[in-house]
């Protein structure tokens, strides 16, 4: 049977993907989400054109979702079941993801794939997220910072390279692989890349966002129904113009 990889862009994805060539458990398909209304990959805001270099260089086929930029969470289950049956009837029964140690989304992802019979696996769970920040680093990966929230970081960290001196300069309460999504990245070399990917950095863009309804604060989250945090967000993007 046959094995899609969550595809983010970013350095946690690439190194699941270099984790998984290592055991020679190299995937059938790179699977994004890309919102359809800006035509960039969700969450990252990188354009689908440097997210198709990535696969081409990767030589493992993309499989985009479009998105609305106001799905609400019931829409994007229903939307995602419907993608996932299509491609169970081409032989895929498993999902890999880059999750770390949100143990609310991983539960939230079994449960989901479990209703079509997908199993899902999570090569880096339960490590340590500064030990691996530096095994992402030293691996080879080269990754450039395209978003930051804005409520945990300074704009000032969107556009620097996801390297020794980023890290160093992180505040104590961001962890080192923004896993709490205090950052995204958008990785343009790896040792799994055929050939880097080219680029000049543009401009930095301030967006703002918040839940299509009620149920969607914290939606994949156990207590979500009991939580006061305020959910409205602000993120700073850069963005990456590829070069032909």
């Amino acid at each position: 049977m046959k094995t899609l990889l969550s595809w983010s862009s970013g350095k946690d994805a690439a190194y699941t993907l270099h984790r998984l060539n290592l055991s020679g458990n190299k995937p059938d398909l790179l699977f994004t989400t890309v919102n359809k209304d800006f035509q960039r990959v969700s969450m990252h805001g990188i354009r689908i054109k440097l997210l198709e270099k990535q696969a081409d260089s990767s030589g493992i086929p993309l499989y985009q979702i479009p998105l609305s930029k106001d799905v609400d969470m019931k829409s994007y289950n229903q939307i995602m079941e419907k993608h996932l049956n299509e491609l169970k009837k081409q032989g895929f029964n498993s999902a890999v993801f880059g999750d770390i140690f949100l143990e609310d989304l991983k539960i939230f992802r079994i449960k989901q794939l479990k209703k079509i019979n997908f199993s899902a696996k999570f090569p880096l769970w339960g490590e340590n997220s500064r030990e691996l920040a530096l095994k992402i680093i030293n691996s080879g990966i080269k990754a450039i910072v395209v978003s930051i929230n804005a409520s945990k970081l300074d704009k000032s960290f969107a556009g620097r390279n996801y390297d020794i001196d980023f890290l160093n300069d992180l505040p104590e309460n961001v962890d080192w692989c923004g896993e709490n999504g205090e950052f995204h990245s958008f990785v343009y070399d790896s040792p799994d890349f055929k050939y880097p990917i080219d680029f000049t950095i543009g401009e930095k863009t301030f967006r703002s966002y918040k839940p299509c309804s009620d149920s969607d604060r914290n939606s994949y989250k156990k207590n979500a129904s009991n939580t006061n945090k305020k959910w409205d967000t602000g993120f700073w993007y850069v963005d990456l113009i590829p070069n032909e």
